[in-house]
């Protein structure tokens, strides 16, 4: 069995070593014994920390090629999630003469959040400084290399951690863009997400993920708020959903609503988009684990679970309310699935997944079929009620049913906070941070929308909206037959 393994350790040191290093840091084989190669593979096995006899930082010589491989795939997934999963989910929800425009959205976001990350984006959110924000050492990727960052994970290049993260900063205000659909100035979404990016987003993403963040619970010994978010339930679904309900109260409703029809154009286009956005998201809950082991197939397990229960729950739902179940309450109720078990995935059990799928299926049904129409605002494809509402309720959800034994990271720092129990007192670190993100979503998007307003205005005029944005703002249809663009 040791002769085994011995080759496989060589094996996938020989893998490793096709990684671009630099000299002076790979620490020459005959170093290394055979004892701390085994014990080197037992920990990529396990994904484990590195033998620190031969693998100090200054001597890594490369990433486990099976950690390092999930995580691009994850990349790619989350970046399915917006390009195209979002972009049709939405388009398919508006009106025919805007479903260009809500591609335009999301395609011109992917290409500024980008520049925006390279430039200091990353740094901000992920290299160590304070505990609200990052200093500015990686900024322009300066020193992102192919090497692991152990401060993130042991087996997984810099570089590929940072484009994971990355797509996460893509998504995120992506999303606002389903509350303002139909009615907003395209450079006015430039401008609000490149000021929102600064002021809302690199700030929770430090707080919550950063090594030495204020919210980092499971990794931040010294977090003054002990919280835990896996996958966004705050830094990305709650931030945007707050923000894209202040910004559609801010924006006004769109030129007859409430006194026409306006129905989705394509419901085909939202339901693929939805299929998109489930395949995706395994990449987004999975991958946050940030390696390929028992924790991101945890989260593989209760990402289908409560998705699923949420997908019928919500469906049944309008079933017995209104005699039939609608495509549109299968896709919402997906959705609104993902969003709720997202801060959660990596941190319950199959039967607290379950638990959130029933929730997942009712709290945010009526927050989109009752409560909107009770409040009256215009969030044209309710990304309040599934995204903010539901990222909500699976940060509030995730303190009463986080278990040691579907993580053991939560056994490091948070052994007197997660007692296995409904009432424990991780409910409270929760809550506190529930409040701490509704603040900075709320505050930042209303002076940065009042902000943009004053210098470029929000909305396109009352023609424009009219004839749609397709047309006037980008110069295109996107059907030449079939009917009139202004349906």
């Amino acid at each position: 069995m040791k002769y085994i393994l011995l080759t496989l350790g060589l094996m996938t040191l020989m893998l490793s070593s096709a990684v671009p290093v630099r000299a002076a840091d790979a620490a020459p084989a005959a170093e290394r014994s055979v004892q701390e190669r085994l014990e080197d593979l037992e920990a990529y096995v396990n994904n484990g920390a590195r033998n620190a006899s031969t693998n100090t930082v200054s001597k890594i010589t490369g990433p486990g090629p099976g950690h390092n491989g999930w995580m691009m795939t994850s990349s790619a997934l989350v970046l399915f999630m917006t390009l195209p999963g979002l972009a049709l989910f939405y388009g398919g929800l508006v009106r025919r003469k805007n479903v260009l425009s809500v591609l335009a959205q999301c395609l011109g976001i992917a290409g500024l959040v980008t520049i925006l990350w390279w430039a200091v984006g990353y740094s901000f959110a992920f290299h160590s400084g304070s505990s609200i924000l990052g200093g500015l050492d990686w900024a322009f990727l300066n020193g992102v290399d192919s090497s692991p960052n152990t401060d993130y994970a042991a087996w997984v290049s810099h570089n590929v951690f940072s484009m994971y993260q990355l797509m996460f900063a893509i998504i995120t205000p992506a999303l606002i863009v389903g509350a303002i659909a139909e009615r907003m100035k395209f450079s006015a979404i430039v401008l609000f997400v490149t000021l929102w990016m600064f002021v809302v987003y690199f700030p929770l993403a430090h707080m919550v993920w950063g090594i030495d963040g204020l919210m980092n619970g499971v990794w931040n010994a010294n977090a003054k708020i002990k919280a835990i978010d896996f996958a966004g339930g705050t830094v990305v679904h709650m931030s945007s959903g707050w923000s894209a309900l202040v910004l559609c109260i801010i924006l006004g409703k769109r030129l007859g609503f409430g006194k026409e029809p306006m129905p989705p154009h394509n419901m085909v286009l939202c339901m693929v988009g939805t299929g998109m956005l489930w395949v995706g998201w395994y990449g987004f809950n999975a991958g946050s684990a940030v390696a390929a082991d028992g924790v991101a197939a945890n989260a593989f397990m209760t990402t289908t679970l409560a998705t699923a229960t949420a997908c019928f729950v919500w469906a049944f739902a309008e079933y017995l309310l209104r005699g039939k179940p609608s495509i549109l309450g299968f896709c919402s109720g997906a959705v609104a699935g993902l969003v709720v078990i997202t801060p959660a995935c990596g941190f319950v059990t199959a039967s607290g997944a379950m638990i959130i799928g029933v929730l997942a299926g009712l709290v945010p049904f009526f927050a989109c079929y009752k409560l909107k129409g009770w409040l009256g605002y215009d969030d044209a494809l309710d990304t309040f009620g599934v995204h903010a509402v539901g990222g909500t309720l699976g940060a509030l959800v995730t303190g009463f049913l986080a278990r040691n034994s579907a993580n053991a990271n939560l056994a490091t720092n948070l052994k007197d906070y997660v007692k296995d129990s409904m009432f424990q007192p991780l409910v409270l670190e929760q809550l506190k941070a529930i409040a701490l993100t509704l603040v900075i979503a709320v505050v930042g998007t209303t002076v940065i929308a009042f902000v943009v307003k004053a210098l470029i205005g929000l909305r396109v005029s009352a023609e424009t909206e009219t004839s749609g944005l397709d047309l006037v703002e980008h110069g295109e249809e996107g059907y030449h037959t079939g009917g009139s663009a202004r349906m």
